[in-house]
Formats: structure tokens, C-alpha cells, sequence
């Protein structure tokens, strides 16, 4: 599996000199590889539809919310020791220190993490990973990218998960390869449930979805790369989602605050949300 994940990360960083670089839309700086991303995206809806979203309504209906909730806590725990890791090699060691604390306090009293006693006691969750660490070390801009099955993600991030896949993540370490897929296969069921609040949602919205879901990442990934002091103007979505014009505009606001919110917790495990400019 970690030959598996070494190859897709060269493959990852060699990708632009491999054909569909020359097709980049210049006219998007956001996302010049658009026509690409736009085939990804549209295989993992399919994927989605087919597959993974029927699978998560099965597990939200069979699993009682305590026991979705321990599942979720213990793989929050996972991304946590994620987190440690790569606050070590960013040099940032005063969160190392209280990051590494809540691991300890969640894996222990929490028992292996499936109940978040620290944040019970009042702590916060912070969220680093390799992508982060590019990002610290200099590879400050990166070109969106739709990851089959992973969704949204950019050159910079998706080798960072590959990274953190491959090497900082305990499973990744378990010889027992059936337990270790057995894990990696509940780690995609949960993270698909906690997006089934935000699918409904979008049903009942018309738009298009891959431009909402390319902005908003965008969006939230700068601020959560710099710490919150960037924050969300949710008005760039109002041309792009078609709301409800019987409401008033801060209910749409917070319609889409709730979306964005559930999506990137999805994707990044994340417990906050980022304020609006409103």
C-alpha cells in the first residue's frame, strides 16, 4: 500500500508535464487545469451517487448517533497525531506541546480517542498537515486539483496527503493489512456521512456544483492556512447558488455558511467555522 501511495505522489508532482498542462485554461488563474478537474469531479459524482452516498445513508440509519459520534472522534484523534507531526516539522513548538497534550488526554481518558475529552474540557482542535508544511517551507501557491475519490485539493495539498498517508499516519503502520483496509474503508464511510446534511441542503439549491465546491475550498483552505485571519465573503456565492429570494439575505448567508462548514469538516475534520465578512 505504501508503494501504492509513493507512486501516486510522483505520478502527483509530474502530472503538469504529462499532457494536461498544455490544455491549462490561462484564463482562470484559480483553476487553469478546469477541463481536467471538471472530468474528475464528474466521476466522483457518479462514483457518489453509485456507491458512496447509499453507503452512508446505510450507516447513518444502522449506527446510533453516540456510536457515529465515537467513530468520528477516534479518526479526529488520528488527524490529530497528524497534526503533532507536522507542527514538529514546522518548527511550532509551543502547539506541538498543547496539540500532543490533547492526543494524550483523548487517547487516554478518551479511550483511544472515542471520546473527545479534551474539547469536553474547553480545548480547541487546531488542524496541520504536509500540505501546511509546504506551504511553511515555501510552496506558497498551488493550482486547484480534483482528486478521484478525494475530491478538492491542489498540487501542493494532494502530495501532502499522500505524504501524511504514507508516513505520519499510525494506520499506515499496522501490519495487519485487512484490519488496516478495514479502517481506511470506515475512515471514507464516516467522513461521506458528514456530508449528508450538506447534500440535502444542495438539493434544494440549483447550481453549479463544482464552482461552489472549487471556491468554497479555496476560500476556506487560505483561511485555515493563515490561521483565521482570512475570512469568507459568502457574497462571491450569491451569483453562483440560487437561493431562496423569499428570504432574507442573511438566512441565505447562513445557508451557505452551513454547507461550506459541513463540507470542509468533512474534508479536513475541521470544528470551526470561518467568519463571514458580513
Amino acid at each position: 500500500m505504501k508503494k501504492i501511495l509513493i507512486h501516486l505522489f510522483v505520478a502527483l508532482l509530474l502530472t503538469p508535464l504529462l499532457g494536461f498542462a498544455t490544455n491549462a485554461n490561462a484564463g482562470n488563474e484559480k483553476d487553469p487545469y478546469e477541463s481536467f478537474n471538471r472530468g474528475i469531479y464528474e466521476f466522483n459524482e457518479v462514483l457518489d451517487e453509485v456507491v458512496l452516498e447509499p453507503v452512508a445513508k446505510g450507516y447513518d440509519y444502522v449506527m446510533p448517533e453516540f456510536a457515529q459520534t465515537g467513530v468520528n472522534n477516534f479518526f479526529n484523534n488520528i488527524r490529530d497525531i497528524i497534526t503533532v507531526a507536522n507542527d514538529l516539522l514546522q518548527l511550532n513548538f509551543k502547539d506541538t506541546v498543547n496539540d500532543s497534550g490533547r492526543v494524550i488526554m483523548n487517547s487516554t481518558v478518551g479511550l483511544l480517542g472515542l471520546i473527545d475529552v479534551h474539547s469536553m474540557s474547553g480545548g480547541e482542535r487546531r488542524h496541520e498537515d504536509f500540505g501546511t508544511t509546504l506551504e511553511f517551507y515555501g510552496w506558497e501557491n498551488s493550482n486547484y486539483l480534483v482528486l478521484p475519490l478525494f475530491g478538492p485539493s491542489s498540487f501542493r495539498d494532494g502530495a501532502g496527503l499522500i505524504v501524511d498517508a504514507a508516513f505520519i499516519d499510525p494506520i499506515s503502520y499496522l501490519n495487519n493489512v485487512s484490519l488496516r483496509n478495514q479502517l481506511r474503508l470506515v475512515q471514507i464511510i464516516d467522513a461521506r456521512t458528514l456530508l449528508l446534511d450538506a447534500t440535502d441542503i444542495m438539493d434544494e439549491a440549483a447550481f453549479d456544483g463544482y464552482t461552489f465546491q472549487r471556491d468554497s475550498y479555496i476560500q476556506f483552505r487560505n483561511a485555515q492556512i493563515n490561521d483565521g485571519d482570512i475570512t469568507i465573503n459568502y457574497d462571491e456565492y450569491m451569483d453562483i447558488v440560487k437561493l431562496d429570494n423569499h428570504k432574507s439575505n442573511e438566512s441565505n448567508l447562513s445557508f451557505l455558511e452551513e454547507i461550506i462548514f459541513d463540507i470542509n469538516k468533512a474534508i479536513f475534520g475541521s470544528s470551526e467555522k470561518i467568519s463571514s465578512t458580513q
